[in-house]
């Protein structure tokens, strides 16, 4: 069979790509035959509806066609039986969208299903019954069940056949509605007498190729006189009424009379409907002709209906007339949403415009009750843009922001213009996907901070902070301390900061008096790609600890010379002698100095400022005071604890300087003698306890090896060998004697007694020489005794042991 294609394209651009594409096939093709190139027809490359993830989107036109990726092509996926699907409908077609995403397109395809001839005509009922008074007139009418044809078109009902023809002929009438009512008319009287049974074959033909057919015996009853036929006071009735109503509501009322009386008079009235399932719908009153809802009427599924009344009497004539019943909308459904593609995840750098989501809307009502508009809640930075019919794109229309939002519920909701309104409403969830747009942000702009002085280095000074408000590695900050130098010293040998946590610790221990304070730069950065940083300007600040002593400037301390301030006898109370003057490095109150008199010759004499070191006199100078006066100043600082320094300060109550002068010689003569006395009683008794351990440990040490020594020989087993010194030769040949012992010498040589140092053998070493008790023979000495004998004058002490 030639496959029959019509391809329509057309492209439209609001918000994303629609086309549309239209096809023709026949009916019960086999499952993979050829509908389309898509591709083609669209004018697209097959490796797009690969990336693109193309697939069909249909909603109620069942799962017929499938989309072969690869080759770009629509296939059949099962069998198509146009009857099964449209039943009378024509044309019947297949409505369906392909989507595309990346970026978000979709495409409207129609399939026009074409009939084949596949159904014969068939009728109902296999045989058909009516009784005929004999006394029936020639022209009286009889009317027939009709054939139905499942097909369409050319390959629909086309003729009826009735044989044979003796008394009775065939009669079509073609209605407006397309359907065809058949009448079977008496053209010959009837003799009851002659044939009492008369037996017809009514034959359907379609016109298709091949042609198929239905036949239908009938049988005809002669009976004896009837003959008034009923007729119906018209031909066609119409009636509306509203969809929903409830069962038996009375639709309308048809009516037939007769003119016979009796029985031949009485009328039954019947729906003639077939396979139209009117039967199941609607209920006639077989007397009074009432038509009553039988059923559920939908709108959505028929529109308006035609039912097929016949009115018969008892002797067999009948008539028949037709009612037409239009269905009035209710807004009975609402609108339906169905999601034809999402995205669940959006980053917040989208561009406008960018589809979120693509919606097919659907209402089955019609008119205004099918009628919808579609909205989103307010205060969204999304809105709904329309592309089409029911179709809509959820779409950007301002910038998104993560740190302001993260997810969004997106409520859609769709209202129909029905009275009263019918709506439905759908909620999307959007999360926003986090941009590294955010740099780090110290807590302040600035950071200010306290070190005391002499601190232990490694400290925690305290912590710098900042906040990120990107999402996960995005918002993860470190810090690092930016190169700097503080008085030509780089800023990293002062302080160094921790990477993860901000805290700042001191390197080194700080000294107040030499640096006071310094600030430095801290940078925090982000683990985004690229990372975003910023600084801040941190300043410690030193404090100050007492640590420093207060340093006397005047009278200055000279070691070798005396200086002395001159008070004349005739000197007033107050009369200024000098002004002591100290300084502090420290500061604050740890360098606030005051000054007290510690110790005076004549402490009723003289007195000191405590804030100001100012000597003065408080009472009149007499000539019984002495020349030499001796002043001790202590200078205290103000600081916890407090630390202080002494000045001493001689002062001459003379009126000459001579007299001052031998005054002050012989007291630095006496003072210079004592001072060297002091010093040598303190080295002489040091030596002295030097000699005393020394020696000590020198007896106990020899008293040791000397009984280890016996301890061998006296163990030992072995024969003594004779040991000879080197120089044994030499000293035997001078044959000045020999000694049959051991001797251990103690030489001391002395230069003066008071300061000597004793130099002491060690026992049983080189010194010592060991004899065999049979052999004769003289002691050798150590080279260092010999040279100790042959000075002359020299103080000896031997020890014999």
């Amino acid at each position: 069979m030639t496959r029959q294609v019509l391809l329509f394209v057309s492209l439209l651009s609001v918000g994303s790509v629609l086309g549309q594409v239209s096809y023709t096939i026949p009916e019960e093709m086999a499952k993979g035959f050829l509908v389309g190139n898509i591709a083609h027809d669209l004018g697209l490359q097959t490796k797009r509806l690969a990336s693109g993830k193309a697939r069909i989107y249909t909603r109620d036109s069942g799962d017929y066609i499938e989309l072969n990726r690869d080759r770009g092509v629509l296939l059949v996926k099962e069998r198509i039986d146009r009857e099964a699907l449209c039943r009378q409908t024509t044309p019947c077609a297949l409505h369906f969208q392909i989507i595309l995403e990346n970026p978000m397109e979709f495409y409207t395809v129609t399939v026009q299903i074409t009939d084949i001839n596949d159904n014969a005509p068939t009728f109902e009922k296999s045989e058909m019954k009516f009784k005929i008074s004999e006394s029936a007139i020639t022209g009286a009418k009889f009317v027939l069940e009709r054939a139905v044809d499942l097909d369409v078109g050319i390959n629909d009902l086309q003729n009826y056949e009735l044989k044979p023809t003796d008394n009775f002929v065939l009669k079509v009438h073609n209605n407006a509605d397309g359907n065809k009512n058949v009448e079977m008319v008496l053209q010959k009287p009837l003799d009851r007498e002659k044939q009492e049974q008369i037996s017809l074959v009514l034959t359907a033909v379609d016109g298709g190729e091949p042609q198929m057919s239905g036949t239908m015996l009938i049988v005809i009853t002669v009976l004896d006189v009837n003959d008034n036929a009923p007729v119906f006071t018209q031909s066609t009735y119409k009636a509306t009424f509203t969809e929903n109503s409830p069962k038996g509501t009375v639709v309308a009322t048809v009516t037939a009379s007769d003119a016979d009386q009796g029985s031949n008079g009485k009328i039954t009235y019947s729906i003639t409907n077939t396979l139209d399932d009117i039967r199941k719908v609607f209920h006639v009153n077989e007397e009074n002709g009432e038509i009553s809802v039988n059923g559920n009427i939908d709108f959505e599924e028929s529109r308006n209906y035609q039912i097929n009344l016949r009115a018969s009497d008892e002797g067999g004539l009948t008539d028949s007339c037709k009612l037409i019943v239009d269905v009035q909308d209710v807004n009975d459904n609402k609108p339906e949403i169905n999601i034809m593609s999402k995205s669940n995840v959006i980053s917040e750098d989208a561009k406008l415009n960018t589809v979120v989501t693509m919606i097919n809307i659907e209402d089955k009502d019609s008119g205004e009750n099918g009628k919808v508009e579609c909205f989103i809640n307010e205060n969204m930075p999304f809105t709904l843009k329309t592309s089409t019919t029911n179709f809509y794109s959820l779409v950007t229309d301002s910038e998104l922001d993560r740190e302001r939002a993260s997810e969004y519920n997106i409520t859609v909701t769709c209202s129909d213009e029905g009275v009263p309104s019918l709506s439905s409403s759908v909620t999307l969830t959007l999360q926003i996907s986090d941009v590294n747009d955010n740099a780090p942000v110290f807590e302040r702009s600035s950071y200010e901070a306290y070190i005391v002085e002499n601190n232990t280095p490694g400290l925690s000074i305290f912590t710098v902070k900042a906040r990120d408000a990107d999402w996960n590695q995005n918002a993860r900050v470190s810090y690092i301390l930016e190169d700097s130098s503080v008085n030509g010293v780089p800023v990293s040998s002062y302080v160094s900061v921790s990477a993860d946590s901000g805290v700042i610790h001191a390197v080194r221990s700080f000294d107040y008096e030499q640096i006071k304070d310094f600030h430095f730069r801290v940078k925090t950065q982000d683990g985004g790609s690229p990372p975003l940083s910023s600084n801040v300007t941190v300043k410690i600040l030193i404090q100050d600890q007492n640590d420093n002593p207060p340093q006397v400037l005047y009278p200055v301390q000279t070691g070798g010379s005396l200086v002395a301030e001159m008070v004349p006898r005739s000197a007033d109370v107050g009369y200024l002698v000098t002004k002591v003057v100290a300084v502090d490095v420290d500061s604050g109150q740890n360098a606030w100095l005051s000054y007290k008199l510690q110790k005076a010759t004549d402490r009723a004499l003289f007195e000191v400022g405590l804030q100001n070191g100012e000597i003065r006199t408080i009472r009149q100078v007499t000539d019984k005071d002495a020349v030499k006066q001796r002043l001790t100043v202590i200078v205290e600082d103000n600081g916890q604890p407090s630390r202080s320094a002494t000045v001493i300060v001689n002062v001459a109550v003379a009126d000459s300087f001579p007299e001052v002068l031998s005054e002050f010689t012989d007291f630095t003569h006496d003072k210079e003698y004592n001072d060297n006395l002091t010093f040598y009683l303190v080295l002489a008794l040091a030596v002295v306890s030097f000699l005393f351990i020394t020696c000590l440990v020198v007896i106990i040490s020899v008293k040791i090896y000397r009984w280890r020594q016996s301890r061998i020989l006296y163990h030992s087993n072995l024969p003594v060998i004779p040991y000879y010194p080197p120089r044994y030769s030499d000293t035997l040949g001078t044959g000045t004697g020999t000694l049959q012992h051991v001797y251990n010498y103690e030489v001391c040589r002395t230069t003066d007694s008071r300061k000597s140092d004793c130099k002491f053998g060690r026992a049983g070493s080189q010194n010592v020489l060991i004899m065999d008790p049979s052999s004769t023979g003289t002691m050798q000495r150590i080279q260092n005794e010999k040279s100790i004998l042959d000075e002359p004058d020299s103080p000896l002490e031997v020890c014999l042991s």
